[in-house]
């Protein structure tokens, strides 16, 4: 089936059923739909659907589930004919080639490994909307949750997902940091985000886990490692706050200093 075919066929079914709020924003990312949900509420048409799945959203479902969300497919963006569609590059070249043909004004981010870098994808946000004050605002909350870096920085391994591990150069790593951790991927040669299996862990394991805790492998994790007589504390961090950046931040240093705090008392 050809686009052209497919996008006909798209736009005959939605005449079907209620006709999809035309203009304002579409996002198709989860992090700027978190973003958006705060700072332009009645702009925001439709978000991604990502962000009404309760395994990877940023955001309350309750707040998430007030707004239509599309499988960011170039068909039912382009019919909703927004004033501003929000996407990321890990969208397909053709969806955003679609996007062009259609005339759309896009916003394409890129995945902030900083906080700073985050602070700069909310105003980047904030101006395409049409909403910098409230961009502003949201960067300074960003800004007074960051503790004072002073003191012991204990040592935590975290995991993102199963032996899906956070190494350096990442956005959580530069919570952890800012938090008052250090992040032990170091200690395993992990740059970036990467697996450790268990027998490494088992083999040189840490002084602190910290993890969703759910999930056949960090239960098997956790047994293994209790069997082994490794004396390795495991903390529970929100797998909501290890997806994105903006207010998820304010949350996640809370989060993280607590734990800090719960291990230097």
């Amino acid at each position: 089936m050809t686009a052209g075919v497919w996008l006909a066929l798209t736009l005959a079914l939605t005449a079907c059923g209620p006709a999809p709020r035309q203009g304002g924003i579409v996002s198709t990312n989860p992090c700027a739909d978190a973003i958006l949900a705060q700072i332009a509420p009645d702009r925001l048409a439709a978000i991604s659907h990502y962000s009404h799945d309760p395994a990877a959203t940023s955001m309350p479902l309750a707040l998430a589930r007030r707004y239509p969300a599309t499988a960011g497919t170039a068909e039912e963006v382009i019919a909703r004919h927004p004033d501003l569609v929000v996407t990321d590059t890990f969208a397909p070249a053709a969806t955003r080639a679609a996007y062009d043909r259609a005339g759309l004004k896009v916003l394409t981010l890129d995945s902030p490994a900083t906080i700073a870098a985050s602070e700069a994808q909310v105003m980047q946000i904030a101006t395409a909307a049409g909403v910098p004050a409230r961009g502003a605002a949201m960067v300074r909350a960003m800004q007074s949750a960051i503790p004072p870096a002073t003191g012991a920085k204990p040592a935590a391994l975290l995991y993102i997902s199963g032996d899906l591990a956070n190494g350096g150069g990442t956005l959580l790593d530069d919570l952890m940091t800012r938090a008052g951790l250090r992040n032990a991927a170091a200690d395993y040669g992990l740059a970036f985000t990467g697996t450790l299996p268990i027998e490494t862990i088992v083999a040189h394991p840490p002084a602190l886990i910290l993890s969703d805790g759910d999930g056949r492998t960090a239960e098997l994790r956790r047994r293994i490692l209790a069997r082994s007589g490794a004396h390795v504390a495991e903390v529970r961090f929100p797998r909501h706050l290890m997806n994105c950046g903006g207010p998820t931040i304010v949350p996640a240093l809370r989060r993280l200093s607590a734990i800090r705090a719960q291990v230097l008392s």
